[in-house]
């Protein structure tokens, strides 16, 4: 069974309510009527009757809750709570009506934080700043977080290599430049979401453009470090470092490359040393290798959302919404 079936069934055992505020954009609804044809979840959309009739033109959306947050029952309930979280940083009581009003990631993520859905699935039409800062102000940090970072599900097509074309990569979305504790915590959090969501034990490899010693600078420095913090912290899981792409992945090369390591030639989880390599990495393997690529999927926040690229389809938005319910089950 292929990646995102098995996603799928996983999302039917145990329906959760996924939360799409982008009522704006016709995706949303394309990929709202798929799951819902489908069953893989609930579906909440944030919207006025005006927005979701023009969006929607067309297909079957009718099993979804509509909800309009200026006629919305429960709307001032959200508002009052809003300010509550926020009035020691200053927010007035008219401002947390304004911005709810206005922003209706703001308004997703209060009906999260009231139990009232658990994931929202946003940015088709907003950048990653627009996603997660509401994200961090209302949902905040799971317990133990270290750093919220973003990962990608990559499936790339009769591929050898990963967990059966499988692979994780971290992180391509967020974290601009990690420090050596950061990339470290963006391994351990890549390889529990790798574990979460494909089943399988990961495997990790944090990526440099040397392989153990082979070239010297601070940026191979960086890695190194974070190679030795990842084994302390997360010791449970397979990690090492520093390995170029090929020497992670393939076996013969991981072979020649680094002898003695138990993840070179193996990894399916691949952590980027910045977010430069890490978003030219997963594009390059998606529009050249015609890979699926589902996310940015975030990790650290204490309920699941997640972010989308600008450039997705409905049918990439149809994945990170089943995902993102396969997460609500842990969360």
């Amino acid at each position: 069974m292929a990646f995102i079936d098995e996603i799928k069934a996983k999302a039917k055992s145990n329906k959760k309510t996924v939360i799409l505020p982008e009522s704006m954009d016709r995706r949303t609804f394309e990929a709202a009527a798929e799951i819902l044809a489908e069953d893989i979840a609930d579906l909440i959309i944030i919207g006025t009757d005006e927005e979701v009739k023009a969006n929607s033109e067309g297909l079957d959306i009718s099993k979804a809750t509509i909800i309009n947050p200026h006629t919305y029952e429960k709307t001032q309930e959200y508002i009052n709570g809003f300010y509550e979280l926020r009035k020691a940083k200053g927010m007035t009581p008219e401002e947390a009506e304004k911005t709810l009003l206005g922003d209706y990631m703001y308004y997703a993520c209060m009906m999260v934080k009231m139990g009232d859905g658990d994931g929202i699935v946003s940015g088709a039409c907003h950048s990653t700043a627009n996603t997660l800062r509401p994200s961090l102000q209302i949902i905040k940090t799971a317990p133990g977080t270290k750093l919220v970072s973003a990962f990608f599900v990559m499936v790339v097509p009769d591929c050898e290599y990963g967990e059966d074309g499988v692979f994780v990569f971290g992180d391509c979305g967020l974290v601009q430049n990690p420090n050596p504790e950061e990339l470290a915590a963006i391994a351990g959090s890549s390889a529990a979401s790798f574990k979460q969501l494909v089943g399988k034990e990961p495997v990790v490899a944090l990526l440099s453009h040397s392989s153990m010693g082979s070239a010297k600078h601070d940026d191979v420095t960086k890695v190194v470090e974070a190679t030795k913090i990842a084994k302390e912290e997360y010791p449970q899981f397979a990690i090492d470092g520093e390995l170029q792409a090929d020497a992670a992945m393939v076996p013969s090369i991981g072979a020649s490359k680094a002898p003695n390591s138990n993840v070179a030639g193996k990894a399916n989880v691949l952590i980027f040393p910045d977010l430069d390599a890490g978003n030219i990495g997963y594009k390059l393997v998606q529009r050249l290798g015609k890979a699926e690529a589902y996310g940015p999927m975030c990790q650290g926040i204490a309920k699941p959302v997640n972010d989308l690229s600008r450039g997705c389809s409905a049918k990439d938005i149809v994945g990170v919404i089943a995902i993102t319910a396969v997460q609500a089950q842990n969360s």
